[in-house]
């Protein structure tokens, strides 16, 4: 059958991109969306829309029963899954179908069979995949340490521990069982050898019902965090041919042993003496997938509505590969405070456009990052003939960059991507939990200077017109004026700045007691500085009590402080403040006013964005007041409790936001 209407039953970055597809081929396209995302991205480049009443995922991307139903009342013929929400559930392909409508999808059958990790590895052992061998966790000794515990159904981080001490081991295992029954409603886990210093590669798979696999090269997903990806990369680097061959052979295995149709990927932990494992199947289409397109010339979703339409691929093997992609995730969150999500109206969001650049992304500048969803804002791919190509110019696009609200992760993607051990291929798993304080570290940039730079346009702006043109002039010079203060706190690291200006008789404001600094040009959004004898160019954009300012290879954000501390904004010692906005979902046992408490203790469980966050006790003493409940939402720096800490203690202060696992 041909597709005329399609309905993507997913939101944000990939139900954009495949909406793209459909308008290069003529199709009709349907969003569904929740309450929080009525003035969503995907809803506005949607030729129709549907909502699906709620905000909570539960309420609204998880009810197959809603999105099947916004289907047919929109006239679609067919439904995308995308990835994540639904793309892996076997009802809900069979609902699809049962309504009489096209699935995008794999067999319901190949869902099935590849859902329960546990079973899917018994299928792939008969097949000739290589495995880990498992291990029961009644049985563990010393010698299986370390063990990795994971869910055997879903995905993205949830349910997994890694466990390097016996004792350790029966609480994390109620702790994963108890996190996998919450986010996927089956508690089943299983455990196995944890392999130190893996590599994480998968092969992409595209197959048809003629009996045709194809083996898309593979991708290294190695550089991680919290067992989600963070920078994707094909063909994975450094492999040798022979397992280059295996890995295909492999993935091409798994396909026909579950009568695969469509795209699907296979994951393998690659060991460091390059011994291949198989991790899982993801029955659906991969966040990372446009690095395989760019390589390949392909594009992936027009080939899964060719393979649902129940046509044969174009040709019996894929098309030859070229060059080298890289992408990188772009999340609303902050690295250095325990990859932290944020939240708040996203100001800017332009990446550089080049040959070789692309960008998804769900967003655009004026939009508000929600509690509810993932906070990954876009992913930026680079094409290039070399890996060394590729990379650079990713890292230059990120750098030049213009993202203005919430804290991103930008900074980190490129030190990542600069990184000697990136440069050389390094890869592994671990490769945020040796390097993530240095490349978090207050870069060897000039905040100092940015900050004279806002302090110099917002005098402009206040003194000026709106509108004005360009004040020009030379060396700034004294006058009789009195100096003028501004301060500004850069953020997220809390360095305080103050700045002193002169406004003279000419209305101009010039930097006061600034050896070697000279001003060429200064408006309210852009000031040109001449630093030692170089030109430095300054952007300015102001939101309220925020300054954004973008340079050559960097860039600041800044809250102008009032000049003097204001003591009511103080908090009282041992209090317990809501990190983000979100929902309480759980507090300790027993935990109530008068309990004492100690510090480190995990008191109350906070999601938001899709991840938990632990609040820890931040000394030892007694809980003098609770205010959180299961169930209540909580706006950001929200009274979650206070401990009164034990005289003499002398504890130090214990970070309160502990974030679990990603889903």
């Amino acid at each position: 059958m041909t597709i005329t209407t399609l309905l993507v039953a997913n939101r944000g970055e990939i139900a954009c991109r495949i909406f793209r597809t459909c308008r290069d081929l003529g199709i009709t396209t349907v969003a569904v969306y929740s309450d929080a995302d009525a003035d969503a991205l995907h809803v506005r480049e949607a030729d129709l829309a549907v909502r699906l009443p709620g905000s909570a995922p539960a309420d609204t991307y998880l009810r197959g029963d809603l999105v099947v139903a916004a289907a047919l009342a929109a006239g679609a013929d067919a439904v995308h899954p995308g990835y994540g929400f639904l793309s892996e559930n076997a009802a809900f392909a069979a609902a699809v179908q049962d309504a009489g409508l096209t699935w995008v999808g794999p067999p319901v059958k190949a869902i099935e069979l590849m859902a329960s990790k546990t079973r899917a590895k018994e299928l792939m052992a008969g097949a000739g995949v290589p495995l880990l061998a498992p291990v029961d966790p009644a049985t563990a000794g010393p010698d299986d340490l370390p063990l990795l515990l994971k869910a055997a159904s879903g995905g993205g981080g949830r349910g997994m521990r890694i466990v390097r001490e016996l004792g350790a081991l029966p609480g994390e295992l109620l702790a994963a069982a108890a996190e996998a029954a919450s986010a996927f409603g089956d508690g089943e886990v299983f455990a196995e050898p944890y392999v130190e210093r893996g590599r994480h590669v998968e092969v992409q798979v595209m197959a048809d019902a003629y009996d045709t696999v194809w083996a898309l090269g593979t991708r290294d997903c190695s550089l991680q965090r919290r067992h989600q990806k963070v920078i994707e990369e094909a063909p994975a680097p450094g492999l040798e041919d022979a397992l280059r061959t295996r890995l295909h052979d492999a993935a091409v295995a798994a396909a026909r042993a579950v009568g695969y149709r469509g795209a699907g990927t296979v994951e393998f932990l690659v060991s460091a003496e390059g011994k291949p494992y198989f991790l899982e199947m993801n029955t659906r289409l991969q966040v990372e997938h446009p690095v395989t397109e760019a390589v390949f010339g392909v594009d992936l979703v027009a080939l899964q509505l060719r393979v649902a339409e129940g046509e044969p691929l174009p040709a019996p093997v894929p098309p030859s590969p070229s060059g080298h992609a890289v992408e990188a995730r772009l999340y609303a969150e902050d690295p250095a405070r325990d990859w932290q999500p944020q939240t708040g109206a996203l100001l800017t969001l332009e990446v550089p456009d080049a040959p070789g650049l692309r960008l998804d992304t769900g967003y655009t500048g004026g939009d508000t990052i929600g509690v509810h969803y993932d906070p990954m804002l876009a992913k930026v791919i680079a094409h290039a003939p070399t890996r060394t190509e590729a990379v650079r110019l990713l890292a230059g696009a990120l750098e030049r960059a213009r993202i203005h609200g919430p804290v991103t992760n930008r900074a980190l993607l490129v030190r990542s991507l600069r990184h000697p051990d990136f440069a050389a291929a390094r890869l592994d798993t671990g490769f945020y939990d040796r390097h993530l304080a240095d490349l978090t570290t207050p870069g060897a940039g000039d905040p100092a200077t940015a900050a004279l730079a806002a302090a110099l346009a917002e005098a402009v702006r206040a003194t000026s017109a709106p509108g004005p043109a360009p004040t020009r002039f030379g060396a700034w010079r004294n006058v009789p004026s009195q100096p003028q203060l501004k301060r500004y706190r850069s953020e997220p690291d809390g360095t305080e700045h103050e700045i002193a200006y002169r406004t003279p008789r000419t209305g101009t404001p010039e930097p006061y007691d600034a050896p070697g600094v000279r001003v060429l040009t200064a408006t309210p959004d852009r000031v040109t500085l001449e630093l030692d004898g170089v030109t430095r160019h300054f952007t300015i954009t102001t939101d309220r009590d925020r300054l954004y300012v973008d340079t050559a290879g960097a860039s600041y954000t800044f809250t102008a402080l009032p000049r003097f501390t204001d003591p009511a904004t103080q908090t009282d010692p041992g209090s317990l403040l809501a990190p983000m906005p979100g929902t309480v979902v759980r507090l300790a046992e027993g935990l109530a006013p008068g309990v004492a408490v100690e510090a480190g203790q995990p008191l109350i469980w906070l999601e938001a964005m899709k991840m938990e966050h632990r609040i820890l006790a931040p000394a030892s003493g007694t809980l003098t007041a609770l205010h959180a409940a299961p169930g209540h939402q909580v706006e950001v720096g929200a009274l979650l409790a206070v401990v009164q800490e034990d005289q003499g203690q002398g504890n130090d202060p214990v970070p309160t936001p502990v974030p679990e696992e990603n889903a």
